[in-house]
């Protein structure tokens, strides 16, 4: 069920437009930098975005415009573990398994999961109620469970489903974000 609700989103968002999908996407980015969730964060956590997903990179260049410490995910897939680092300019990437762009461990520094104030998390299909499909590997999962901050997502409203199948250990987020709404 999961697996078919993923293709059938996936399919809608490669029907969108670059135009559409720039117009919607900068009015999502709008939203969330007028929440409050997002002017009294210091530390925020986010992905480099791949190709499917909301552009990311304007979102880092807002929050260092800010003067707020931007942390991104690394994954350890033998583990199942996430962790997110701070991440100060674009050299401090490479690209691992499944072309992602992670922090280069050397030059960046684990982030306490205690010191970061939102976490945007990604995800390809939500509910209402905050549930989500990602892209199959739990991490954002495992690592809410233990996590004490705000969350948002920014999705397209064809991203939204009537009811996400859910499991026990399935954590929703906080608020989304839609070019056309808000939910909390």
């Amino acid at each position: 069920m999961k697996a078919q609700i993923r293709t059938d989103i996936k399919a809608k968002l490669s029907d969108m437009t670059e135009s559409e999908w720039e117009k919607k996407s900068r009015s999502m980015r709008e939203t969330l930098f007028s929440l409050k969730e997002w002017k009294q964060a210091r530390v925020i956590a986010v992905t480099i975005s791949t190709r499917l997903e909301i552009p990311t990179r304007p979102i880092i260049e807002q929050a260092w415009k800010e003067k707020k410490q931007v942390c991104i995910p690394k994954c350890f897939p033998q583990t199942g573990a996430m962790e997110f680092r701070t991440f100060s300019a674009y050299d401090q990437l490479e690209t691992v398994y499944a072309g992602l762009s992670e922090p280069i461990e050397s030059l960046t520094e684990k982030a306490a999961q205690n010191d970061i104030d939102l976490v945007i998390v990604p995800g390809v299909a939500f509910d209402r109620e905050g549930f989500r499909i990602g892209y199959g590997g739990g991490y954002y999962d495992r690592y809410l469970s233990g996590y004490k901050g705000r969350t948002v997502s920014l999705l397209f409203d064809c991203q939204l489903t009537d009811r996400i199948p859910r499991m026990p250990h399935d954590i929703p987020v906080d608020m989304i974000v839609t070019e056309s709404e808000t939910i909390a």
